[in-house]
């Protein structure tokens, strides 16, 4: 069972690299900006639909949000649209290795600090290790 939650992870990883260079060619053809905007119009159609016949919670209790969680739609759009513009520039790996290491250090920052509800758990030498070998990885790949 514990493999399955392993293996989820890294399907949508996996998605995510297939995503990045079906946009980044899209973008090639309609535009970069207009490749970002249709992925988040058919999204929200998609979503839209699913949370029509399945959505339990309540959007009415977004504005009582603390405004800080509200960030997550910015933040998902400047990642697509970075994706977008860099994937035909230096290719799908290299954009996903660094976006990987950027990933890695803030979440090792977010998890020490105990920032945005997270539980406290410290750098250690492994997860420096881990960061320094991605990077390593980068060289090879760049």
């Amino acid at each position: 069972m514990k493999i399955i939650i392993y293996l989820i992870p890294v399907i949508a990883g996996m998605s995510l690299s297939i995503e990045g260079a079906i946009y980044g060619e899209l973008g090639k053809t309609i535009g970069k900006m207009e490749s970002s905007f249709y992925n988040f119009f058919a999204g929200t159609i998609i979503i839209g639909l699913i949370w029509l016949f399945f959505g339990k919670g309540n959007l009415g209790y977004t504005l009582k949000a603390p405004k800080w969680t509200l960030l997550g739609g910015l933040l998902g759009t400047i990642y697509l649209t970075v994706l977008v513009i860099s994937i035909p520039l230096v290719g799908v790996g290299l954009s996903m290795v660094t976006v990987i290491i950027g990933q890695m250090v803030m979440s090792m920052v977010i998890e020490h600090f105990g920032w945005l509800g997270s539980e406290p758990v410290k750098i250690n030498k492994e997860k420096v290790t881990a960061v320094l070998l991605m990077g390593l990885a980068l060289a090879f790949i760049f």
